[in-house]
């Protein structure tokens, strides 16, 4: 299967700064994911035309199983908000349809956060929030090369119980703080918050940790070695696959350059072993 996992910059391209639908849905389908994890995800925006992304993107990859969860509700430069002010989250969403879920967890106003969609059938969700940091921290803006201080956001951790091909698969979605300190404390949070989740677990995500970092604080495989940011001219790796359990093959790793976006979207080929393993 291919796994995939893109921080969108909500769409927008750094080269000309326009936000195209069709853009999107193009890039989409070249990376061809079986499960396609999103990062800084708009829905209803006005900046990104009121479009929907997560549906956007799973219309272009034909997948029938999809989730936004925002983070943010509110829009840009006006009221931003945590959603439902910041409360906890981590708590198993039950065992009805994928699409039922779906359907039940799409605001009605401007949000922003994460998606998640796969062309796997998915039999539960959980999500888990990660509360942002107390100080403010200066972080490169995208296309500027110019540091900003800026004010950190929620986060959270979208987790989708799949029945994929080679057999049961956990894929947990997630974007963590660019504060440094803050970003690793979030990441063994989230470590201990699925942790009974059922192996094979893989976290997919723009973890604003680089290279082996996540590893070392996981103890868990990295299923990729490879510098994803920025885009233009990779330096670092952010972005990130990480697996817990499962017997992994891996096929080939790739660092793709879209048209849109600050990052480069990680794409993971790999067979999963149908033993399952703790």
């Amino acid at each position: 299967m291919r796994l995939a996992t893109f921080n969108l910059l909500h769409g927008r391209s750094v080269d000309d700064q326009r936000v195209d639908e069709g853009r999107l849905r193009a890039a989409i389908r070249s990376l061809d994911a079986d499960v396609l994890c999103l990062q800084e995800v708009d829905c209803w925006q006005p900046r990104s035309h009121r479009s929907h992304m997560t549906r956007v993107v799973a219309e272009a990859m034909e997948a029938d199983f999809w989730r936004f969860e925002p983070t943010l509700m509110g829009i840009p430069g006006g009221a931003w908000r945590g959603r439902e002010g910041g409360a906890d989250l981590g708590a198993v969403l039950g065992h009805s349809s994928a699409h039922a879920q779906t359907r039940a967890a799409q605001p009605t106003e401007a949000a922003y956060g994460l998606g998640l969609v796969s062309r796997a059938p998915v039999d539960s969700w959980r999500v888990l929030a990660l509360p942002a940091a107390p100080l403010r921290s200066p972080v490169l803006m995208p296309g500027t090369g110019r540091p900003m201080l800026l004010t950190d956001e929620p986060r959270a951790a979208l987790a989708a119980m799949l029945s994929t091909p080679d057999g049961p698969l956990t894929v947990v979605c997630t974007h963590l703080s660019f504060v440094p300190g803050w970003n690793a404390w979030q990441l063994r949070r989230l470590i201990s918050g699925v942790a009974d989740l059922p192996d094979p677990l893989v976290v997919l995500g723009d973890l604003n940790l680089p290279g082996p970092l996540p590893r070392l604080l996981t103890g868990w495989r990295q299923l990729a070695r490879v510098a994803t940011y920025p885009a233009w001219r990779p330096r670092v790796q952010f972005d990130h696959a990480l697996a817990r359990g499962g017997s992994w093959t891996r096929h080939s790793v790739d660092a793709v350059r879209l048209p849109i976006s600050d990052h480069r979207a990680l794409v993971v080929d790999a067979t999963l072993s149908a033993a399952r393993h703790g």
